[in-house]
C-alpha cells in the first residue's frame, strides 16, 4: 500500500508551496508505504527516499495540471496512489472584495432619481474606497427586498453608461432572489436555481451592461449540492467563495466573532454540499479546484460586518504568516449594515471595510476580481 499524504487531488499551488526552477516550481511529495518486503518506490518516476515506512521525492511541476503518481514495484505486486495538483504560474498576493446580500441601494436610487450613482451614500462610499486603495468591489445581487417591496425590474437603465465607466472596479452579479429563506438552493431543484440566476443577470444586463456584469462567484449561503453546479458553470462561473467550516448547528457569527476552523462539528457547512475531505483542506487553504466541474472553491478569510476595525489585522495576521493561506485573501460583507434603516446597522461598517482593505493594501496585497483572475486554472 502507497498513499500521498502532502497533497490532495485538486490543491493549487503556487510560489509559496515548493521552490522556483528554471522549469517549473520544484514541490515535496511524501507520505506512508506499507510492504511485507523490499520495493522501488517512485513518485512520476523519480526515486523515493524511503525511511520508517515514509517516502519523499522531489517532483518539478511544469504544466498548470499535474498527475502526482507515487509507484511501489514489491515482490508483493504494484501499487499507485495517483492525485492531481493544479500550479498557479500566476502566484501573486491578491485580495478580492465581495458584499453580498445588495438589494437596498437599488431600492434607494429608484425612490431618489438621483443625478449620479454616487449620490447614493453607500455608492459613494465605495467609490471613496476605491479612489484611496485600488480596490475592485463585487456586489452580489438580489431580485427582491425582504418585504417585497422593490425588485430589480423597477430600477432604471438611464445609469447604464455610468455603471460601465465604473466597470474596472465595479461588478455586479447574481446572488440569490431575496434574503429569505435562508439556504435557498440548498435543497431546490435545478430549474429553481437557474430561473433565479437568470432574472437577477438579466437585469443587471439591462441596467448596468455587460462589461459591468460579472458570473456568479458566491450564491446566497454558499449551498448548492454538486449535481447542481452545471447551473452556474453553464452561465459562466469559474470561482466560488465559502466558508467551508464546521458544522455546529449555527451559522451565525455575532459582532467581534470570526468564523473559526478550528471549531468542531459533524460534518462541514457553507461549503457548497462538497465533501468532509476537501471542506476540511479548504478550511484551512485558499483554493482547490474540482475537476469534474472545473470549478475552482475559495475559501472566505474575514466577515468585515462582524470585525470591528480594530480586530482586522488580529483575524488577518495569522493567515498572512501562513504559507497556506497567505495568497489570497477573500473578503466578505454585507450590504444591508451601511444602512441606518436596518436593525442590525454598524454605524461604523465603512471604517470596518476600510481597516480590512487597509491591511491588503499595506501588505503587498493587489485588488482582483476572481471571475478574471484565475482564467488560466
Amino acid at each position: 500500500m502507497i498513499k500521498i499524504e502532502t497533497h490532495i487531488s485538486g490543491e493549487v499551488l503556487n510560489i509559496r508551496s515548493g521552490r522556483p526552477v528554471a522549469d517549473g516550481l520544484a514541490i515535496e511529495v511524501a507520505g506512508i508505504v506499507r510492504t511485507s518486503g523490499s520495493g522501488r518506490i517512485t513518485v512520476n518516476g523519480v526515486p523515493a527516499h524511503v525511511s520508517d515506512g515514509k517516502f519523499q521525492a522531489s517532483v518539478v511541476l511544469t504544466k498548470t495540471e499535474t498527475d502526482l503518481v507515487a509507484r511501489l514495484e514489491s515482490a508483493d505486486g504494484c501499487f499507485e496512489d495517483r492525485i492531481r495538483v493544479v500550479w498557479d504560474r500566476c502566484s501573486r498576493r491578491r485580495y478580492r472584495f465581495a458584499i453580498d446580500d445588495n438589494i437596498f441601494f437599488p431600492r434607494e436610487i429608484a425612490r431618489d432619481n438621483p443625478k449620479s450613482l454616487f449620490d447614493c451614500q453607500y455608492l459613494d462610499g465605495l467609490r471613496s474606497l476605491n479612489r484611496r486603495y485600488g480596490t475592485k468591489f463585487i456586489l452580489n445581487m438580489f431580485y427582491a427586498t425582504p418585504n417585497g417591496d422593490f425588485t430589480l425590474d423597477k430600477f432604471p437603465s438611464k445609469y447604464k453608461g455610468e455603471f460601465s465607466d465604473n466597470a474596472e472596479w465595479l461588478s455586479l452579479a447574481f446572488h440569490g432572489y431575496s434574503e429569505f429563506p435562508d439556504r435557498p438552493y440548498q435543497n431546490s431543484s435545478r430549474e429553481k436555481l437557474a430561473a433565479d440566476y437568470d432574472l437577477v443577470a438579466t437585469e443587471i444586463i439591462r441596467f448596468a451592461g455587460e462589461a459591468a456584469y460579472s458570473p456568479c462567484t458566491l450564491t446566497h449561503w454558499a449551498m448548492v449540492p454538486p449535481e447542481n453546479w452545471s447551473v452556474l458553470t453553464e452561465r459562466g462561473t469559474r470561482v466560488l467563495s465559502g466558508f467551508f467550516v464546521p458544522d455546529t448547528g449555527s451559522s451565525y457569527t455575532g459582532d467581534g466573532e470570526s468564523i473559526s476552523a478550528n471549531l468542531k462539528g459533524d460534518g462541514y457547512d457553507i461549503n457548497y454540499c462538497m465533501d468532509n475531505e476537501r471542506s476540511a483542506f479548504l478550511s484551512r487553504h485558499d483554493l482547490i479546484k474540482d475537476f469534474d466541474s472545473g470549478l475552482l472553491f475559495s475559501r472566505c478569510d474575514i466577515v468585515c460586518n462582524n470585525t470591528p476595525p480594530e480586530q482586522a489585522e488580529k483575524i488577518l495576521l495569522p493567515l498572512m504568516a501562513e504559507p497556506a493561506t497567505s495568497e489570497i485573501m477573500d473578503i466578505i460583507t454585507h450590504e444591508q449594515y451601511s444602512w441606518p434603516f436596518y436593525k442590525n446597522y454598524r454605524p461604523d461598517h465603512f471604517a470596518r471595510c476600510e481597516a480590512v482593505i487597509r491591511f491588503c493594501a499595506d501588505n503587498g496585497y493587489a485588488p482582483v476580481f476572481f471571475h478574471r483572475e484565475f482564467e488560466g486554472l
